[in-house]
């Protein structure tokens, strides 16, 4: 399977990114299956842990890069920034066509995408009209990763996610259940779960010098499983595959408030531009633009 991908995919270029470093076993692994799938393979990834950036950019200070060799670079900055670096400067002469984000030490599942450093950095590679995959390796807190079930079933999702067509703007989620590779179910396309309220809580600590301290302790409820979501696919054993866009209009509230506000007084607008009232995501490709 992966002679018949190389051969393909060799008029590709990769980007590798992730939020736990440069130096972290998940991108190592990560870079293992992409020079299956591609000869041009480049890692542009955070010096240190940058779990919980969400989408953040670093417009305060500045963001300083280190080559390590022609096609790794490590950068002090967040995921996103990453992305933006290798877009328009490291990898400019030749921008990637597909950016690949992960593998992430643990789950990025229901409101951990809202968090998530490795999705941020597939939404950042989406909006520059970059085909984009952010991939986690589910585990239990503290427990051991399963990277045997990554590494057997990332070219089965991968193969088909990279040949398809795709949708401009979105990027997709995918997380690996914490099972051994040879009992994963299978592949099951999801929606975005839910967990209960509080996955997130501040824990008080004192440190040596008696000076109070507060770490932010994880501690899932995940609650009733419903059917069909990206919780009940790794909870069943199953590679959950997740189709994302950075859209987050509730657009059922909007037709709501919509016809709340009508008629509400002031000065006579003119009729909304189209893409006023357009629910369809935004379509720009940034390859068309020069290099």
């Amino acid at each position: 399977m992966h002679a018949r991908a190389q051969k393909r995919l060799n008029g590709q270029r990769i980007l590798l990114v992730n939020d736990d470093g440069i130096h972290a076993r998940g991108i190592t692994v990560l870079e293992e299956i992409a020079r299956s799938l591609c000869d041009d393979v480049w890692v542009v990834a955070p010096d240190e842990e940058r779990s919980g950036a969400s989408r953040s950019l670093s417009l305060a200070v500045p963001v300083r890069v280190r080559q390590l060799d022609e096609r790794h670079f490590a950068v002090k900055g967040t995921p996103t920034d990453c992305v933006l670096l290798a877009a328009w400067e490291l990898m400019a002469d030749q921008r990637p066509t597909i950016v690949l984000s992960g593998i992430n030490h643990g789950p990025n599942l229901a409101e951990d995408v809202n968090y998530s450093g490795t999705a941020a950095a597939a939404m950042e590679a989406a909006a520059l009209g970059i085909r984009a995959v952010a991939l986690s390796q589910h585990c239990v807190i503290g427990g051991h990763l399963r990277w045997d079930t990554a590494r057997a079933w990332a070219g089965r999702v991968l193969e088909p996610l990279l040949d398809c067509e795709w949708e401009a703007g979105s990027f997709v989620n995918v997380n690996f259940p914490d099972t051994p590779p040879d009992q994963v179910c299978g592949i099951q396309t999801t929606v975005q779960g839910r967990r209960l309220p509080g996955s997130f809580r501040p824990a008080a600590g004192v440190d040596g010098r008696h000076a109070p301290y507060y770490w932010m302790r994880i501690a899932y409820d995940v609650g009733p499983l419903t059917p069909d979501t990206d919780l009940a696919a790794v909870e069943g054993n199953a590679v959950s595959l997740t189709p994302m866009q950075p859209d987050l209009t509730a657009h059922a509230f909007r037709r709501r408030l919509g016809t709340l506000f009508q008629g509400a007084g002031g000065t006579q607008c003119a009729d909304d531009p189209p893409s006023a009232t357009s629910t369809e995501p935004l379509q720009y490709d940034a390859s068309s633009e020069a290099r």
